[in-house]
């Protein structure tokens, strides 16, 4: 009880920093960063679900100790995010499948030689329902002191994570809001320069396939006459459903932002253009198939390209918002994408201030 209530002002002040915080993705890393010299462990990972429990994202936090000069001790932290991952440990996936089935912690006993270590798993909560596991290794298992204190703090992490996480969503539609967008593109960028993935001016891919990320400028056509044909009000009603429609034809994985009127942003990750014109082109037929309320049929443009570490995010907008225009000059209903109007000499290669939507 002693060494617990030591802790305590330690425990306040990480608690203090971790709700200073405003983005949702920082906020994870924090937890991984509170925790892990809490429980005296090096390595901690939070792992994201969707709904049917598919691994999303995972943040790992790993600490090591150095020496340095004079046998000075410091400790280093590495942060890794992976979107998507494909690849989870067989015993994070056993241990993990407990925590989902029993809606609590769980524990599994690993053999080391003639020791032993436990891998230990705790459920993150958003409305009652398991959305990621908080996991980490050690030499013992937790106390019950200690499960407390990580109970409390995952307590915390999830409350203060949801009313973030409705800060960065769009009050109509749900999706996630322009702020958001501009914080992913902060992460994204960081990470295709830690990993050296550049493109070229030519638009080939000369990337890991793992790695290559595309973003789409999608746009509601017409959508201004059906505002000033039924009103604001049918005309939210179709960009609600519109936005259903499409969140729920990407990948659980994809990222759909509102960026503003009818206009939306979706970041992707595929390994060709191949594949990221078929994940955009399901998104176009699904809004052309749906019967909407009073407009019936309504149709939606495209304008894609990828992503690269040289290439600045106001420029990747831009190039995808050229895209999306020559998609409405011809004729609207239709997907283009930088690389391939370029090759095709319908572009020349400029350098945009900023995107112009419409």
């Amino acid at each position: 009880m002693e060494h617990q209530t030591s802790r305590l002002p330690g425990l306040l002040g990480k608690l203090g920093q971790m709700t200073s915080i405003r983005d949702t993705e920082l906020l994870e890393q924090s937890l991984l960063r509170t925790l892990g010299p809490l429980l005296g462990v090096l390595d901690t990972s939070l792992y994201r679900v969707d709904e049917r429990y598919g691994f999303t994202r995972a943040t790992y936090c790993h600490r090591s100790k150095v020496l340095e000069g004079a046998a000075v001790e410091r400790v280093v932290e590495r942060i890794e995010q992976v979107l998507n991952p494909g690849h989870i440990d067989a015993d994070v996936l056993a241990v993990t499948d407990n925590v989902r089935l029993l809606a609590k912690p769980c524990t599994k006993r690993l053999a080391k030689g003639a020791a032993s270590e436990f891998l230990i798993a705790y459920p993150l909560f958003a409305a009652n329902e398991i959305v990621g596991f908080f996991v980490f290794l050690r030499d013992r298992e937790v106390s019950p002191s200690e499960d407390t204190m990580i109970r409390g703090v995952l307590e915390v992490f999830s409350n203060y994570y949801a009313l973030l996480d409705v800060s960065q969503r769009d009050r109509l539609t749900g999706l996630l809001n322009r702020q958001a967008l501009e914080s992913s593109f902060e992460r994204i960028w960081a990470a295709l320069e830690r990993h050296g993935i550049h493109l070229p001016d030519d638009g080939e891919r000369r990337t890991p396939p793992s790695n290559n990320y595309w973003l789409a400028v999608i746009d509601i056509d017409r959508f201004k006459s059906i505002n000033d044909t039924y009103g604001h009000m049918v005309g939210d009603e179709i960009l609600l459903l519109a936005s259903r429609l499409m969140e729920n034809t990407f990948r659980s994985n994809d990222l759909l932002y509102r960026y503003g009127g009818e206009e939306f942003v979706a970041i992707i990750t595929a390994e060709n253009d191949a594949i990221a014109h078929n994940v955009f082109e399901r998104v176009r037929l699904a809004v052309e198939a749906h019967s909407f309320p009073r407009v019936e049929t309504l149709t939606i443009s495209i304008g894609y390209a990828q992503v690269s570490a040289e290439v600045l995010p106001v420029e990747v907008l831009s190039r995808a918002d050229r895209c999306l225009y020559q998609a409405k000059q011809d004729g609207r209903n239709r997907i283009y994408e930088y690389g391939q109007l370029l090759r095709a000499g319908i572009f020349q290669e400029v350098v945009c201030a900023e995107p112009e939507f419409f």
